[in-house]
């Protein structure tokens, strides 16, 4: 494995490799572009990279469901870091290129419904055409396939753009999660702010059968911070389901969680536990659900088998 290499979603300008670079360790490392999320993080699948950067959701149009098929299909990956990054469109055109010249518009299909009322009341004859990514649909502009392209305005330079107006995001400008995937390895240790991702796959179904799974966090107090259904290609109406939660897999109310998740279901993908992105202190436990607690539990259960206990 290239111990030196990382791989993003290409070409060079995307928003994912900006997310790439906030990491300190990518000043170090080989980052190299490629066409696709899928290539990006079979690259590491096939010893080629060490990690991939890729987008797993956004505020404004939710799961980036290629990613996330991506984690739940072919051979195991793990998450080992998450970067929150706020995104901020800008349209951009080769030089002398007036907003009445503009007949085509491209970006990636994401940040289509991100700057569509913009499109509309400001370039409304426009045609919207799909690229890979922004910085592609950038590129594509230079080539004189498109005439403006939505991308970070940080990619104008890159491609010999200039920026038409660098204001087109809605009031609340989305933030898009990214990860940095690898293949499976050592958990890192625990920060007290920290977040565990897995993948889920309903035994049957039945009235109640999601609610068996919540009920395994609920149950010891972990809070759920997001929840996905994404189908298993076996049939209509067969789901799995990937969690976020709060804690790490060292906690005992996290790792019982996944016991007993493990136990009602036919198949579990651990998907990491890594620091969360986002700054804060760690939520306060629900009575009875610390490790303290856990371990007073055990102590006394151990008692009552050797008869020492109060029953």
């Amino acid at each position: 494995m290239s111990a030196t290499r990382y791989t993003y979603l290409g070409p060079a300008g995307t928003f994912t490799e900006a997310a790439l670079r906030t990491l300190p360790e990518a000043a170090t490392r080989e980052l190299t572009p490629v066409a696709s999320v899928s290539a990006a993080l079979d690259a590491v699948r096939a010893g080629e990279a060490a990690g991939a950067m890729v987008a797993i959701e956004n505020s404004v149009d939710g799961a980036v469901t290629t990613t996330s098929d991506e984690l739940i299909n072919g051979s195991p990956l793990m998450i080992y870091r998450e970067v929150l990054l706020p995104i901020s469109f800008a349209v951009m055109v080769r030089p002398g290129t007036a907003a009445g010249d503009v007949k085509t518009v491209s970006g990636h299909p994401v940040a289509q419904p991100q700057v569509r009322h913009w499109l509309a009341a400001n370039l409304p004859d426009a045609q919207w055409e799909s690229a890979a990514s922004n910085a592609e649909a950038a590129r594509l502009v230079q080539e004189g396939r498109y005439d403006a392209a939505v991308a970070g305005a940080f990619a104008a330079e890159l491609y010999g753009l200039e920026v038409l107006s660098d204001a087109i995001n809605p009031a609340t400008s989305p933030t898009t999660r990214f990860v940095l995937a690898g293949r499976p390895g050592r958990v890192s240790s625990a920060t007290g702010w920290d977040k565990t991702s897995m993948v889920a796959w309903l035994p049957d179904d039945h009235p109640g059968a999601l609610l068996e799974l919540l009920q395994e966090f609920a149950v010891r107090g972990i809070n759920l911070m997001r929840i996905e259904s994404r189908p298993t290609g076996e049939g209509m109406g067969s789901y799995c389901f990937l969690f976020d939660c709060e804690g790490h897999l060292s906690e005992r109310r996290v790792s019982e969680a996944m016991m007993g998740l493990k136990r009602i279901c036919p198949q579990v993908r651990f998907l990491g536990s890594y620091p969360r992105a986002d700054k804060g202190a760690a939520s306060p436990l629900r009575n009875g659900t610390s490790d303290l607690d856990f371990a007073n539990a055990s102590d006394w259960l151990s008692r009552c088998l050797d008869g020492r206990g109060e029953l």
